[in-house]
This record gives C-alpha cells, structure tokens and sequence, in this order.
C-alpha cells in the first residue's frame, strides 16, 4: 500500500500553526475522502510551537499524513519547494494553513482540472483581511505583473492544483531565490483561474506583515526580471540630462546677464539627492550581486531536521 501512488499530494507549510492543525486535517481529509486516494504533505518551517507535535501525533493515527521539520526557519517558499521534492501523487494540491482558503473548495478546482488544465489557481472573490493589508497586497500584484516579465494572475491564494508534468519542471528549478508563485506560471502550461471563498483568520496570526510583503515584492521581481537593473541607467541618463541642461543655463545666465550663480542649500540639496540616487542604483546592483553569490554557494535549499 505504501507503493501505490496516491491520486493526490496535498502539500502544507506550517509556521506556528498550532492552533489551526486540528481543524485542518479534519476539514481537509473529510474532503478528500471523497475524491480520491491522497497523502498529506506538511513542511514544518521551523515552528516554536507545538506544530511539529502535532503533526506526528497525526501521523501516529492515519500513516497518510506525512511530516517534514526543518531545522530552522527556511521561509514560505522553500517549506513548499520541500513538499513538493516529497510529492508523489498524479495531481498536486498546494495550500496554506491558515484555513484562510477553505478546504472545501478543492473540489472546485479539481472539476477545472479534469477539463486537462496544468495548473488551476484559486483567485479570492472577496479578500477578508484589514484595509492596509488589501492595499499592500494590491500594490504587490501590479508592481509584480508590471515588472516580472512573467504573466502572473493577480489576486491569487496558493490553494491550486499542479499536474505531474509541472511538479517534474518545477522539481528541477533549484534556484536558491524561489518565488513560487513566478514559478509556476513561468513554465507556461495551460492554466486557468477559479474564484474561491477567502476566510478571515480566525485562530493565530499572519507571518506576512507590510515589511515582509513589500520584501517579497522586491524578491519576486528581482528573482524573474532585469528591469530594476534598466531602471537604474535610465535615472542615470535622466539625472545627467537634468544636470546637462541645468549646467547650461546657469552658465548662459552668468555668460549673457552676468547673473551671479548663488544657492549654498541648492547645492548642498542636489549633492544629497544624487548621493542618494546613486546609494540607490548601487543597492539595486547589490541585490543582483547578492543572488548570484547564493548560486554560486550551492548551498542546499533545506535541511531536514527530521521526517516521518
């Protein structure tokens, strides 16, 4: 029985998710009884509570669910590259916690990818969290499609479903830097959108605050796109220009009108703005330099601290 291949592989990071477990498997294995054969994937990332208890008292009573603990804090991202490294099913659900996106909408997207779809995203209908939240994450998703080069759906859960043929691609994509979400759709299969129920966190807290978000908007756009890269030569030759034509015009006012050229906050002014520009491409450069350093470690993604 442990060699049959399983219908499905539902995989799940979990990051103090103590509270919600329970709930999660019961919801989720009441659903997935009636879809199929499955197994269970949860990633502990290096949770200070008693997730990881929790999870091998799981496995204790049904062999089905699967458990992998980190040893330390990897991030989001790597605790689902590790689920999926894992994975044996025919179709591969990918799902959150939190029980923000309901388990029983699975059945929704499975009906889509019967149709023979690749990839099949939840899109929220309504998104039930607070305002500030709403509006870095809708900040997050035009400044991702605008600059990632990649054709990413907007307002996306990570509750999907992957076929076999995607996971393989994606199992062989070890970049360090992983956005999960540019990813998926960067290997172009055939994908739709479904509009899910999005709840509001009942039990715990987010991880993803406004810093992390607006981090996550710079790591998935520099992970998929050099526009950063062209954005700096582009101040760069505007800066100049302005300077350029600046320069002429005082010296036509001093040449012509024997205007005396004064301002002693003026330059002090434009000297710490093109520091500043210039601290900013250099950081833009930095971050680049940073990644490839990574690649070049050839560090591994994860380690394993124990599995079940």
């Amino acid at each position: 029985m442990e060699d049959k291949i399983p219908d499905f592989s539902v995989v799940i990071p979990i990051y103090n998710e103590e509270e919600n477990i329970p709930e999660l498997y019961s919801r989720l294995t009441s659903v997935m009884e009636k879809l199929g054969s499955y197994e269970i994937i949860m990633v502990d990332d290096g949770s200070k509570d008693r997730s990881w208890e929790l999870i091998r008292e799981l496995h204790t009573k049904d062999p089905r669910v699967k458990g992998i603990s980190f040893s330390r804090n990897f991030g989001h991202h790597i605790a689902i590259t590790a689920g999926l490294d894992q994975a044996r099913g025919n179709a591969i659900i990918l799902m959150d916690g939190d029980l923000q996106d309901p388990p029983e909408e699975i059945p929704k997207l499975y009906e889509k990818f019967r149709d023979g779809y690749d990839i099949v995203y939840g899109i929220r209908k309504e998104r039930h969290d607070p305002l500030l939240k709403k509006m870095t994450s809708y900040l997050f998703w035009l400044i991702l499609r605008r600059f990632s080069g990649v054709d990413i759906p907007a307002g996306q859960t990570m509750l999907r479903i992957l076929s076999k043929r995607v996971l393989e691609v994606l199992k062989g994509m070890r970049e360090y830097s992983r956005f999960i979400h540019g990813m998926m759709a960067w290997t172009g299969f055939n994908m739709i959108t479904v509009e899910v129920q999005h709840d509001p966190r009942r039990k715990g807290k987010s991880k993803y605050n406004i810093p992390r978000l607006f981090k996550l908007a710079f790591h998935a756009v520099t992970s998929f796109s050099t526009v950063p890269l062209r954005i700096a030569t582009y101040v760069g030759l505007i800066s100049s220009l302005i300077s350029l034509i600046a320069g002429v015009y005082f010296i036509y006012k001093k040449i012509f009108y024997n205007i005396p050229i004064l301002g002693y906050a003026s330059i002090i002014v434009s000297i710490f703005f093109v520091g500043g520009i210039q601290l900013l491409m250099l950081g833009i450069f930095g971050e680049y330099l940073g990644r490839t350093y990574q690649e070049v470690q050839r560090r591994p993604l994860y380690i394993i601290k124990e599995f079940i």
